[in-house]
């Protein structure tokens, strides 16, 4: 989103040791998040400001070890740090700077803008929507020198012409205790079987038992065990739409926007 500024392998690597050498895990509210892609980003196409080891084209999966590039204002974090953030359950790089975020952080308004894709061909309206639906209207947390980890998920926010809204978590723990120990899943609330296909996990809509993570199956269109529990708020029981856990009938959580 601006022009290319090169950083040396060996800066690169003095940059890192230096902010963990000075920095702490920590959890900092008060986050707009945004998203960009090939379409809208200046100019178009998938160029980035630093190159922090795999050259000056955005992208990653969101692991530790390969972070999904952010754009933000310079100085707001130093080049090439590695955040997490909950909402995604994706560690992410700052490899990219953004005018607004520029101009909100000037205003004191903490603003990321994260990368959607694709890293090779435009995307046009169908990516354009898919940002809007990404992006969420409530301010999200960053983790700050976060351990390496933490759960992930590396499903695409935007492929083959599809958005992928099911691979965001709408309502994260806030706890540092989460995500600083450095062993602690980072999503809240639902079920605490391991899953292994986002998405897919208990509560998840459904239509058949393809459609389910291990060891869900599809009961009634919805991911779960098929164990009947009661429900004493109708309308607001396992499967229904939720912005959070006071959206949720007893014993269920709101999980990926979903009560489960």
């Amino acid at each position: 989103m601006s022009s290319s500024i090169s950083l040396t392998k060996a800066g690169i690597l003095a940059t890192l040791v230096s902010a963990a050498a000075s920095a702490s895990c920590s959890v900092e509210t008060g986050y707009e998040v945004t998203f960009y892609g090939y379409a809208d980003n200046d100019p178009p196409g998938a160029d980035i400001a630093y190159d922090c080891g795999r050259g000056y084209t955005a992208g990653g999966t969101g692991t530790y070890d390969d972070p999904l590039t952010f754009a933000t204002a310079p100085g707001e974090f130093s080049k090439c740090e590695v955040i997490y953030v909950p909402y995604l359950e994706k560690y992410l790089r700052f490899e990219d700077t953004c005018e607004e975020c520029t101009s909100d952080y000037d205003d004191g308004k903490l603003h990321i803008d994260i990368w959607t894709g694709p890293t090779t061909s435009n995307g046009g309206s169908k990516l354009l929507s898919c940002e809007d639906s990404l992006t969420p209207d409530a301010s999200q947390i960053v983790v700050t020198s976060p351990p390496d980890s933490l759960t992930v998920n590396t499903g695409a926010l935007f492929s083959s012409g599809t958005c992928h809204t099911s691979n965001i978590y709408k309502s994260p723990s806030t706890s540092e205790s989460t995500y600083c120990s450095g062993s602690s899943s980072g999503s809240s609330g639902g079920s605490s079987t391991t899953c292994a296909w986002p998405g897919h996990c208990e509560g998840a809509t459904c239509s058949d038992d393809n459609d389910c993570s291990d060891p869900w199956a599809c009961y009634n269109g919805i991911c779960g065990t098929g164990v009947v529990t009661s429900c004493a708020w109708e309308g607001h029981c396992a499967g229904t739409s939720c912005s959070n856990n006071n959206d949720c009938s007893d014993p269920w959580s709101c999980v990926n926007g979903v009560c489960a």
